[in-house]
């Protein structure tokens, strides 16, 4: 069977309670029987606040079903001339056009084990051609059998301009398996998208999901001590960005303790203690940093300029 790569047409933000959508999947019964078809619209009553949980849809029947991110699209998004390249298969030509691709998650950390999957995240460049077409581009093709995610160039420099983690842990990766000419000048010049703004983009995100946590603790006594972990992670990354002006990927002396968060074995007032600690340390190193302001966008757009003039060659640059 082909393997679908899911263009993330619709970004990285959740979509919003009261939003149309679109399923991409059948919903079945457990003994086969199809209960909407796919393509079937449906109004989003709760959304997780992240990519990685469910969301619950009510369809016009009333029947109200959970489905995760990758199995809805915008119905605005599902009406766009573009959705017509939303069923790319892995023979597709633009899966030809990746420029760069490293190895993330758990395994870059240094805190994988026997169950870790292996994540692979990178960029790819359209030929000048599919990019100017009526159809355009997907912002990110995914391939979930394979662990595989690729942001169009365009997408992936401006993600990294507003000093997004998962983008800026890609420029650092230890773990680089493929990376052309072009790839190459552009971890040359990673520095230029390091600014001031890390710890607002890394603070807001950790602050919000603690907070959920602290409800989920309050609500369920419990919570997922894998996503707790990484918050923990992403601190600590976030500070050594803002005080050496370079993103630490794998975690070294921390690993241990972080093992122990993940494997649910640190109680949660140690592990908030640690988290209140940390932050302070962020605080810290926001007010010493010597990081601009503001990204080097000037060298970023020249950077894009020249890439888009490639494109138009037949040969991935």
């Amino acid at each position: 069977m082909p393997v679908t790569l899911h263009p993330a047409s619709d970004g990285h933000n959740p979509f919003a309670v009261g939003s149309q959508v679109v399923t991409l999947v059948e919903v079945t019964e457990k003994n086969g029987r199809v209960l909407h078809p796919s393509g079937s619209v449906a109004v989003v009553l709760k959304s997780p606040g992240d990519l990685e949980h469910s969301y619950r849809v009510r369809f016009p029947d009333g029947l109200e079903w959970s489905l995760k991110h990758a199995q809805l699209v915008l119905l605005s998004r599902f009406k766009d001339p573009a959705n017509a390249q939303a069923q790319l298969t892995r023979d597709d030509p633009l899966y030809e056009r990746v420029i760069y691709r490293c190895v993330i998650g758990s395994r870059a950390y240094g805190l994988d084990d026997e169950h870790s999957d292996t994540d692979y995240r990178g960029i790819y460049l359209p030929t000048a051609d599919r990019h100017w077409s009526l159809f355009g581009v997907p912002e990110q093709l995914e391939c979930d059998e394979t662990q595989e995610a690729y942001w169009e160039l365009q997408k992936f420099i401006v993600l990294a301009l507003k000093a997004n983690p998962n983008v800026l842990e890609c420029l650092w990766s230890p773990l680089v398996e493929h990376a052309t000419a072009l790839a190459e000048e552009l971890l040359a010049m990673r520095s230029c998208f390091l600014s001031r703004l890390v710890y607002q983009t890394f603070n807001g995100y950790v602050m919000s999901q603690f907070k959920k946590m602290q409800s989920d603790i309050r609500n369920h006594g419990t919570v997922k001590w894998k996503h707790v972990m990484h918050l923990i992670r992403l601190l600590i990354a976030g500070t050594e960005t803002l005080r050496t002006g370079t993103v630490p990927v794998h975690v070294t002396e921390h690993r241990d303790r972080l093992q122990a968060i993940k494997r649910g074995e640190v109680s949660w007032d140690e592990t908030e203690k640690w988290r209140a600690a940390l932050h302070q340390e962020f605080d810290e190193a926001f007010q010493s940093t010597t990081l601009p302001e503001r990204p080097e966008y000037e060298q970023a757009n020249a950077f894009l300029i020249r890439a888009r003039r490639t494109a138009m060659n037949e040969e991935l640059p």
